[in-house]
């Protein structure tokens, strides 16, 4: 096993590491309510999962490149980094959704109201 072949994975590690650092930063979704959010994003990772176990079954899903995975494998043609991965569809999307809800209820409160738009991270900003 070479050093490439944790590529992929230190990827996602840090892309994770970046999506955690705003949405705790921010106060987002796991950053806002942790037991919610940690719940939700565990239902949206299992989705995933079965998704990705049907399309396997179904022959339509594969490994990737083997040179860039380190080779553990949790189910048949379903690699360790893929539960990375879909942890980090998740979580991203999450972040962007609830981030895009607080800046368009911020410019939602400052248009109404004539004032600046308040900060994101801001208690006016936050997402109900």
């Amino acid at each position: 096993m070479s050093a490439l072949s944790f590529a992929y994975l230190a990827a996602l590690l840090v892309s994770l590491a970046g999506v955690a650092t705003l949405d705790l930063r921010f106060r987002l979704f796991v950053g806002r309510d942790p037991r919610r959010g940690i719940a939700v994003l565990a239902l949206g990772v299992a989705f995933f999962v079965v998704w990705d176990l049907i399309g396997v079954g179904a022959g339509i899903f594969f490994r990737g490149a083997p040179e860039l995975l380190t080779g553990v494998l949790i189910a048949p043609e379903v690699p360790l980094e893929e539960l990375f991965f879909l942890t980090l569809l998740c979580w991203t999307t999450m972040v962007l959704v609830t981030g895009m809800r607080r800046l368009l209820g911020a410019r939602r409160v400052a248009g109404a109201s004539g004032a600046p738009p308040a900060s994101p991270d801001g208690p006016e900003g936050g997402v109900s």
